[in-house]
């Protein structure tokens, strides 16, 4: 029979070993296995996400500007202008005013006719100036506005811009102007209508 030691007891608890074990995870800087890293990211890190942000802001801005610099800025009509070359294909008839006042008191002036293409090209847009004239031999108040086509009358008046439906040769179509301020002095006559620019193709 051998001698036991007295540190080879059986009854003394033994102590723990420390195992390291290889695993198969990565770990991270940390010290703490990087299972949720996908594969193929880069290490480091790459362009913060506010530099995305900015960078797609600045982009979209120079594309608004391109597009809004691309754009024809309509001229601005001031003073009493010449009639358009087509205007005398575009006899006015029929001329009738009229007023309505809304719930909130506001007013509006039309002047009801109709317009007949006598020439030989399709109109798709008509621009006219109207001069109220007073009593005081002051110059004219120049309200310039396209005109637009009545569409319906019933329930109601529903007009449309003349490219919704082209004024084909030959054909006659009823007409609306719609202002919104007369002037105080109007002599209340019938006020001159010029048509300043005919669209056509």
């Amino acid at each position: 029979m051998s001698d036991l030691k007295p540190d080879e007891g059986v009854g003394r608890p033994s102590e723990p070993v420390e195992v390291q074990r290889e695993t198969s995870a990565s770990t991270s800087r940390t010290g703490g296995p990087e299972i949720f890293v996908p594969a193929g990211t880069p290490r480091g890190g790459g362009m913060p996400l506010s530099a995305w942000v900015v960078a797609g802001v600045v982009v979209l801005a120079i594309l608004a500007g391109l597009v809004l610099a691309g754009r024809k800025k309509a001229p601005v009509i001031t003073g009493i202008q010449p009639p358009a070359p087509y205007a005398v294909n575009l006899p006015l008839s029929g001329l009738q005013m009229s007023e309505s006042t809304s719930l909130s008191g506001g007013k509006s002036t039309f002047i009801d006719g109709k317009i007949r293409n006598a020439g030989p090209t399709t109109v798709t847009g008509v621009t006219v100036q109207v001069l109220f004239h007073n009593e005081e031999q002051m110059p004219p108040q120049v309200e310039t506005v396209p005109m637009m086509l009545i569409r319906t009358r019933e329930p109601y008046v529903d007009t449309q811009m003349v490219s919704a439906d082209p004024i084909k040769p030959g054909d006659e179509r009823e007409f609306r102007l719609i202002f919104e301020s007369i002037p105080a002095n109007w002599n209340m006559q019938m006020p001159e209508i010029h048509t300043i620019r005919v669209d056509t193709k």
